[in-house]
């Protein structure tokens, strides 16, 4: 498959140490998972947890970017490059995490030693450049960001998303039963040396009780009252091919700031050094021409062996995002209006992020992923990936913040100057309602094996290599770059009450 973007340079250390990670162990790869499967079968005639308490399965660090207010416009640029700096930090220290599981095994000071307490000292400095940088341009930055320099070291056991932070920092010592961290039982890294999904993260989409889903987040903000009208742009499924791993919104200037790929509709000038001018001026894959917004998510690929475009590059292969890329059957993009009353127009290169690509470090508050497959749309699931009968499609679906606080296009955290509908669809704070973006992705996925613990070509959304393709760190990300005479036209069909595209 190919792409329209630029090539990427992929440092020499980079490739070296993703290629042991997958060569660690005897072929054994990032194996924590093993622990997981067999942390509690009964071996020599006793009971006993294996060492799946102990055996760091990936690094749980604060995220400081969440924690972050009020940054002066002029310091935006800069924070947010350090932030991207952090995140690059986390990928490398879980790459030596992954790749030294033997002096881990011969050593329980060895992890905090040489991977958790160097991490914070890097950490603590470039805490220390970002509120140096909000107050040299007039802010007041909060004095306790130090306090969320230092990372735990998260045990197998503690694989399950919901914000536990109760990861070790002892160093996450192993027992020495394990051979250095492989399981002498066999592995459960399904075969390829990536570490997830594993076989806790699917469930039969039979096994899913209708209507149970947590909808804190995610609300849907139209209904039988209010703006009842909507709007439909079709933008395609990519067919262009341009995926890159940056995060024009998070991480703007930053070559990889995602640390996964990305997939695009929409605007077609979509990486880290767009500036809203290029935005404005692009090309778009929208049947309107007058949406260039840009419409993205991670990619989702299917881990059968395929050697992809990024095989070897950072954002792919290189950080644990293997196998073929899948596009969408197809990518519905509605607006929708809200129960209260009418909505306002959005203003011009609003950004939006909804969900948390981090959520399995993070917990679930920021957390809006929503799967299911056709035919069984009311069963939905956040923190599973669901197995679809033969005939029946992947869903991916997602309802975006559609409270806006009427004065900022973004915000210090990319989050706080947009917030979701309440219960009764009404938004809170004065803020005012704006049409409800709505993504549905759906897909062509042969259903995985799941036998003995184990998972066999399981698909799985791109991720931080830390968070171990999660199915809860699955988000979405927009920007609006409708023309004026666009984006008035949605408003008023939808307070009219109609159907547009």
């Amino acid at each position: 498959m190919g792409r329209n973007t630029r090539k990427r340079r992929t440092p020499l250390a980079t490739k070296i140490v993703a290629g042991a990670a997958a060569l660690a162990i005897g072929g054994g790869g990032l194996v924590w998972a093993n622990f997981y499967a067999s942390a509690h079968e009964d071996h020599g005639g006793h009971n006993r947890t294996r060492s799946a308490g102990a055996q760091v399965a990936t690094i749980d660090c604060p995220d400081v970017g969440q924690k972050i207010r009020d940054v002066p416009d002029r310091a935006r640029g800069e924070v947010d490059g350090e932030l991207a700096t952090m995140d690059s930090q986390i990928t490398n220290a879980y790459q030596r995490l992954a790749t030294t599981r033997r002096a881990q095994a011969g050593d329980s000071q060895f992890v905090q030693n040489t991977i958790l307490g160097p991490l914070k000292d890097r950490r603590k400095a470039i805490i220390d450049r970002i509120q140096l940088e909000i107050n040299r341009a007039g802010g007041k930055a909060d004095d306790n960001l130090d306090e969320l320099a230092g990372c735990q070291g998260r045990p197998a056991d503690q694989q399950n998303g919901g914000g536990q932070n109760g990861g070790q920092d002892d160093g996450g010592q192993d027992d020495g039963q394990n051979g250095g961290g492989q399981d002498q039982e066999g592995n459960d890294d399904n075969g390829n040396g990536v570490a997830g999904p594993v076989a806790e993260d699917f469930v039969d989409i039979n096994d899913v009780r209708p209507n149970s889903r947590d909808s804190r987040n995610g609300l849907a903000a139209d209904g039988d009252g209010g703006s009842t009208g909507s709007f439909t742009t079709d933008c395609g499924v990519n067919e262009n091919n341009l995926f890159n791993s940056d995060n024009l919104i998070a991480a703007p200037g930053v070559d990889n700031g995602a640390h996964h790929t990305h997939d695009y509709v929409g605007n077609q000038d979509n990486d880290a050094f767009s500036s809203d001018e290029d935005l404005a001026n692009a090309d778009t894959s929208c049947q309107n021409q007058g949406d260039k917004s840009t419409y993205y998510w991670p990619v989702l690929r299917l881990q059968d062996g395929t050697q992809e475009f990024d095989a070897n590059d950072q954002g792919g292969g290189a950080e644990g995002n293997i196998g073929k890329i899948l596009k969408p059957a197809e990518a519905q993009i509605r607006f929708v209006g809200s129960r209260q009353g009418d909505v306002v127009a959005m203003p011009k290169f609003l950004r939006v992020i909804t969900g948390d690509a981090k959520s399995f470090t993070n917990g679930d508050a920021n957390a809006n992923s929503s799967w299911s497959c056709s035919g069984f749309e009311d069963r939905q699931v956040t923190d599973k990936y669901p197995l679809c009968p033969e005939g029946s499609q992947v869903l991916r679906t997602v309802n975006f913040q559609s409270c806006w606080d009427g004065q900022n296009i973004d915000s210090a955290n990319h989050r706080d100057h947009m917030a979701f509908v309440q219960e009764d669809g009404s938004c809170a704070n004065g803020f005012q309602a704006v049409p409800q973006l709505q993504i549905r992705l759906a897909y062509d996925i042969p259903a995985p094996t799941v036998e003995n613990g184990q998972v066999r070509n399981p698909y799985a959304v791109d991720s931080f290599p830390e968070q171990l393709h999660k199915p809860i760190t699955d988000h979405n990300d927009f920007i609006n770059v409708m023309d004026e005479d666009l984006m008035n036209e949605v408003v008023d069909c939808i307070n009219r009450g109609e159907d547009c595209q």
